[in-house]
């Protein structure tokens, strides 16, 4: 039996983080849930989730933060992280730290799960 994939979200807005979290339990995925990059860090490294949908601009620690350190964790480094920001268009090009796909805001919920299980289908789920 397969077991249950794993979907840390790490997003500073509430009703956002309802409408995602809604959506992705809907699909029968564990969903953690974050508000800052601190928070999701401890919760990242506790969790050991199978996929991470990450806000960027976020108080306490943003997901640039999170990233750099979640990288550098060897047990978190190979876990795919999908950045969900609007960010990447004000700045006019890449972020300045590795990431497995950027997903531009607002995202329709139907089409951030899509992306989710494209990258769960890749790790075998």
């Amino acid at each position: 039996m397969k077991r249950t994939p794993k979907i840390l979200l790490v997003d500073d807005d509430v009703d956002l983080v309802v409408v995602m979290r809604g959506a992705l339990e809907s699909k029968a995925y564990e969903v953690i849930v974050a508000y800052n990059g601190k928070e999701g860090l401890e919760k990242a490294r506790k969790e050991q989730p199978d996929l991470v949908v990450l806000d960027i601009l976020m108080p306490v620690a943003d997901g640039f933060y999170f990233a750099e350190q979640f990288r550098k964790d060897t047990s978190l480094a190979n876990i795919p992280v999908l950045a969900l920001t609007s960010f990447s268009e004000s700045l006019g090009q890449p972020f300045p730290f590795e990431v497995s796909e950027y997903i531009r805001k607002p995202i329709k919920p139907k089409d951030l799960v899509a992306k989710v299980e494209e990258f769960l289908k890749r790790r075998g789920f």
